[in-house]
């Protein structure tokens, strides 16, 4: 039985065993388990209630990243996107004063769209098109974009002053050598071929932070999650249609379109999935989880949700198949009944793990051509502005915009497809009409 399971999910095709892959879902989920409290936290300023969207945000991500496991194959956390939930907070609801059912409409109907491009094959047909210089900057840039967020949530970094942005952190506080603590460690426990080295480097950390008080230890155990009456089925779709919500609307289905086709390419380099020429085998399938995750997501009352990038810590623990997102997709399950024990994880114990898998995924630069100027602007450019924006999917459309432009200048544009060239008008819509 157990053979047979591991055949299906091609567990020794792919060259791994059962506790490595199980090792790594605990790896995802430790990794990604943060957002079941902090995207209820970003969304109360939109006014959805807190308890309830716990349980939203837990059950979208249980089943996308179940549907992925078993649908797609695939070691991917799906959850609801940081980003998006502080756009739909902070600039849809908060700046532009529509309501968060509305907003949820919007989201509804962008994974409607996602999921009808998907059986088409258009998502497919433009994400394969993408030039595989800006396929390897995705991945560069997303990496970047961990190290960064990883040396944030480590207290490593920490916001600066006007003309300095950001700074080093004070080196003598003791979450910071906790952080500092848990990075060497993992490190060590690599370089040593450990494969459970990134949950050890959690758990370690964590327990670590108890001893010394730098964390509250978890204020109990098991307890019974809120109602999700309050959201659920709340949002508005017809309402969404109103003709000052299409631009947000339209934005809303660029950045989730952008930033799971980054998170896709990025992950598939690091799992090694992608083909000689860049393109991702059988793509169409996580990404009809997505789209279907993003659906469920605003019947819940949550926010657009898609491929996580910190699905990559799995696939460092070793992680190659579905069933990494099986396990994690349960414990998603489970951690609607622990949600004390998820809350007590520290920022300093996974904030190593981020950056070190950050890291790793760097190493798709050597897919830059860096002597061809018309391929390293356009992927230079993508990385940059990925980082440096705090934003994904704003690096991505500029450098879906600027690839073509710098080949038109240099005079050649038979290097462009007309693919490429849609998903540059494309781009160049959503900076038009971004509610800025």
């Amino acid at each position: 039985m157990m053979r047979a399971v591991g055949n299906w999910f091609g567990i020794h095709a792919a060259g791994s065993t059962w506790s490595r892959e199980i090792v790594a879902g605990f790896t995802t989920f430790f990794t990604v388990s943060y957002i079941i409290v902090v995207n209820p936290q970003i969304l109360a300023a939109a006014g959805i209630p807190v308890g309830p969207s716990l349980v939203a945000t837990a059950l979208t991500a249980a089943i996308g990243t179940l549907a992925m496991g078993l649908y797609a194959k695939r070691p991917f956390a799906v959850a609801p996107y940081m980003g998006e939930n502080a756009f739909v907070a902070f600039t849809v609801v908060g700046a532009l004063g529509f309501s968060w059912q509305v907003a949820l409409g919007g989201i509804f109907w962008a994974g409607i769209l996602f999921v009808i491009l998907t059986l088409t094959g258009w998502r497919r047909w433009l994400a394969d098109s993408i030039p595989m210089t800006l396929k390897a900057a995705f991945g560069v840039g997303i990496g970047l974009f961990l190290m960064f967020l990883g040396l944030i949530e480590g207290d490593i970094v920490r916001l600066g002053v006007e003309g300095a942005p950001v700074h080093v952190a004070n080196l003598r506080e003791p979450k910071v050598w906790l952080a500092l603590f848990g990075f060497l460690l993992t490190i060590i426990l690599l370089l040593r071929k450990v494969h459970a080295a990134l949950m050890i480097g959690i758990v370690a950390t964590a327990l670590l932070g108890f001893a010394t008080g730098q964390q509250a230890p978890p204020k109990g155990f098991m307890e019974l999650p809120p109602s999700l009456a309050p959201i659920f089925l709340q949002f508005e779709p017809w309402a969404a249609w109103q003709p000052a919500f299409l631009s947000v609307l339209f934005t809303i289905f660029i950045l989730d379109f952008l930033d799971t086709v980054g998170t896709l390419y990025g992950l598939g380099h690091q799992a090694k999935i992608l083909d000689a020429q860049g393109r991702f085998p059988k793509v169409e399938k996580p990404m009809m989880c997505d789209a279907g995750a993003t659906v469920a997501a605003a019947m819940l009352g949550t926010t657009t949700s898609g491929c996580y990038i910190e699905s990559a810590s799995g696939i460092q623990a070793g992680g190659r198949t579905g069933l990494v997102a099986v396990v994690c997709g349960i414990l998603f399950l489970l951690a609607l009944f622990f949600v004390p024990l998820v809350e007590a994880i520290p920022k300093f114990a996974y904030a190593p793990i981020v950056i070190i898998v950050g890291m790793t995924m760097t190493t798709a630069a050597k897919q830059i051509d860096w002597e061809d100027l018309t391929e390293l602007i356009p992927a230079i450019l993508t990385v940059a502005l990925m980082c440096f924006t705090f934003n994904l999917g704003i690096g991505i459309t500029a450098g879906l915009v600027s690839y073509p432009l710098v080949k038109v200048v240099s005079g050649r544009r038979q290097e462009v497809n007309v693919p490429t060239w849609i998903l540059a008008g494309l781009s160049l819509l959503f900076f038009v009409l971004y509610p800025y």
